[in-house]
């Protein structure tokens, strides 16, 4: 628990990204997005698969730069889309040193990791761009709150041939936590839309868990007990942001579809 709270303390530079926001926090999501999808490309190696980082790299910029510079949006990304996976097929023309499953998981690496993780700066971008703060509340929140329930009064195992130590206890208490969390920080800071905070407090911690219990299933098929070792007692950066992937579109989505907001 003592190395747990120590990492813990490691992510504070991280809340202050959040809070310069803008370019920085635009920057910060495209490095982790690019570290990201390293580590998870090397968990693909152990297994003898071998997808190209250069690709991801090129397609992680891109995706930015047309964010940055693009005009309409839509024909960007469906310009990006399209990209993503020619290039990613062109790769299988050395064939003779070339898999169908390293094209696969070049693929899988830049949506799973690039673009979901690319969210968190479409949320801030928003007119509800305080939202962005929910993403991590509702992600760590969910984390923290649902090891500390599950510590204290786990019993029932949650899905034990994927993590073994998850219970369910421990999972409501995840979802508790996150909506109490999110309920605050709607209060103080948009009390306007209150009900909407805790909704998405509701959904964010649930499918945070799905995030981290799907990193799990990559981990196990991948014979790998972390991504990478780069934050002590937490792995990888992938490790940590795993749940980020996918509260971040929930999040969007939530405000987009839900909430009215007009790109």
């Amino acid at each position: 628990m003592k190395t747990r709270v120590l990492s813990g303390l490691i992510m504070l530079p991280l809340l202050v990204i959040l809070y310069l926001g803008g370019y920085v926090l635009f920057a910060a999501c495209l490095l982790i997005g690019i570290m990201g999808v390293r580590e998870f490309y090397n968990g693909f190696r152990a297994m003898d698969v071998k997808p190209n980082f250069g690709i991801a790299v090129v397609a992680a910029v891109a995706l930015y730069a047309a964010e940055l510079f693009g005009g309409d949006r839509k024909e960007w990304y469906m310009l990006w889309f399209f990209g993503v996976v020619l290039i990613s097929l062109l790769y299988l023309f050395n064939i003779e040193h070339r898999k169908l499953e390293d094209a696969m998981a070049t693929i899988t690496g830049i949506f799973y990791v690039v673009f979901f993780s690319f969210h968190v700066t479409l949320v801030e971008q928003t007119e509800y761009g305080l939202m962005v703060w929910l993403i991590v509340i509702t992600a760590f929140g969910t984390d923290i709150m649902a090891y500390f329930s599950g510590y204290l009064f786990g019993k029932h195992k949650l899905c034990p041939h994927i993590s073994p130590k998850k219970t369910i206890e421990g999972s409501v208490g995840g979802v508790i936590g996150s909506v109490v969390l999110s309920g605050v920080f709607g209060y103080i800071f948009m009390p306007e839309v209150l009900a909407h905070c805790l909704i998405i407090g509701v959904l964010g911690g649930i499918v945070s868990q799905f995030g981290d219990l799907t990193a799990s299933i990559f981990k196990r098929k991948m014979g790998i007990k972390d991504y990478g070792n780069l934050i002590p007692g937490h792995g990888g950066i992938l490790d940590r942001f795993d749940s980020v992937l996918f509260t971040g579109p929930m999040v969007y989505y939530y405000i987009v579809l839900v909430m009215g907001f007009v790109a």
